[in-house]
């Protein structure tokens, strides 16, 4: 308390620190909305999430749209792995139901809940921030000298940098629902996430990483899951359709929005092998005629849309309805046509050979260090899964680490890269001096 002098020692300063951030227990709005701000800070880097829902009270407040989003569940509802753990149950409801409507897009959805045990030091930790903010902010009414105000704002400093570190550790659980097949009951898979990057940007990275959310898709792929469900409405399916059930259903891969179905759609359209590995489009179905209208495969279109009237129709389909409205017509039944008189039929030129076709590829391509699961699986998607899907096709793939270290590495550095190579079996590796 003050001295006779009016000012006060720095061990007295600490003990009234201490004695605000215990009386925060009780006033845990301030807390809360604390957090609550710099959550929300942090959530404006929304990763590969077309939006983030920051902290709602219900699922009144997460949209039902067709495009993949974050929900970062409040403090109010931390997750455990025990047994009925309130942060999942508040992702099912909001999963099941948006207010009163039960939920259309379903398959958009995963969930970032806090630890339950790491919620108390961060607790904790902001309640000293706000101890030591509000005793920099009372530095006139405290009479604080140069020398206890420094003290008090390095204390505060440190105080800040302790909440911006515990916020990741705390809020570390992402939760996914998923769905093996349209019989099968919706399972939870919970991920412990790890790194510096943004919540947002760490949750995406991990469902990046583990195929739960796609930002590239291969046109034989969405063949698969057309055949396999199956997605097709008879002979074909409309587009429109296609992408209401990328967003609903929990069984089909979750995209990050429309235009990676899209996207999907128009390369399929425009691949040469569309018969065996895509699907043909059709502008529309003539039910008096029994006929596709507009009816086309192999070949680019441009008009295709979320709003696209078109439909996807299945190849062989195609093929049979080519095939019957270009057959020659047959020769007249009245008599042989007459042959000309002549010398004789002209001699037949001879039909060149048909070119070469190219039978080896070969690339290589530097990837971002900071990005090389982002990268490599672009490359995947978009070059290695069309040169594998070739009949008879052998793939060869190797990854080539070169890396200068201007410092030298250190040993423990050194004995972790050594090991990791040999248990992931580099068939060469090493570390030089010069």
């Amino acid at each position: 308390m003050p001295g006779a002098d009016g000012y006060w020692l720095v061990n007295e300063i600490r003990h009234l620190a201490d004695d605000r951030a215990e009386q925060l227990k009780r006033d845990s709005d301030k807390v809360v909305q604390e957090l609550d701000k710099r959550l929300r800070a942090d959530l404006r880097k929304t990763g590969d999430f077309s939006r983030v829902h920051p902290l709602p009270a219900s699922g009144q407040e997460v949209a039902d749209d067709p495009d993949a989003r974050l929900v970062v569940i409040g403090t109010a509802d931390p997750y455990s792995k025990d047994a009925g753990s309130s942060g999942e149950i508040f992702a099912k409801k909001v999963l099941e139901s948006r207010g009163n409507s039960p939920r259309l897009y379903k398959n958009t959805l995963a969930f970032l809940a806090v630890d339950k045990t790491r919620l108390q030091d961060l607790d904790e930790a902001v309640r000293k921030y706000l101890a030591w903010k509000s005793i920099v902010e009372e530095k006139t009414t405290l009479n604080l000298d140069p020398h206890q105000l420094t003290q008090a704002e390095t204390q505060r400093g440190t105080a800040d940098s302790v909440v911006t570190a515990r916020i990741p550790e705390a809020y570390q659980w992402l939760l996914v629902p998923v769905q093996d097949k349209p019989q099968s009951s919706v399972e939870w898979q919970a991920f412990r996430l790890t790194g510096s990057d943004s919540l947002a940007a760490r949750a995406s990275k991990k469902l990046r990483n583990d195929e739960l959310l796609l930002t590239g898709f291969a046109p034989s792929r969405l063949r698969m899951e057309l055949d396999g469900v199956p997605l097709w409405r008879g002979e074909s399916v409309a587009i429109k359709q296609l992408v209401e059930d990328f967003g609903r259903y929990l069984y089909l891969p979750r995209l990050k929005d429309s235009s990676v179905l899209l996207g999907a759609i128009r390369e399929g359209l425009g691949l040469l092998t569309w018969e065996k590995d895509s699907f043909a489009y059709a502008d529309s179905y003539d039910e008096s005629a029994g006929r596709y209208r507009g009816l086309r495969g192999g070949q680019q279109v441009f008009s295709v849309d979320a709003d696209s009237s078109g439909l996807l129709v299945k190849s062989e389909i195609t093929r049979k309805q080519i095939d019957a409205e270009t057959k020659p017509e047959p020769p007249p039944v009245d008599g042989p046509t007459p042959i000309p008189p002549g010398p004789g039929p002209e001699p037949v030129p001879p039909t060149p050979p048909e070119a070469a076709k190219p039978k080896r590829f070969h690339g290589s391509v530097e990837l971002d260090a900071t990005r090389v699961g982002r990268d490599a699986g672009r490359i995947a998607d978009e070059v290695i899964s069309h040169l594998a899907g070739l009949v008879g096709a052998k793939v060869k793939i190797t990854l080539e680490i070169e890396a200068e270290v201007p410092n030298g590495a250190p040993d423990n550095v050194v004995r972790t890269v050594t090991e990791n190579s040999r248990t992931l079996k580099f068939t060469n590796q090493g570390f030089e001096k010069e």
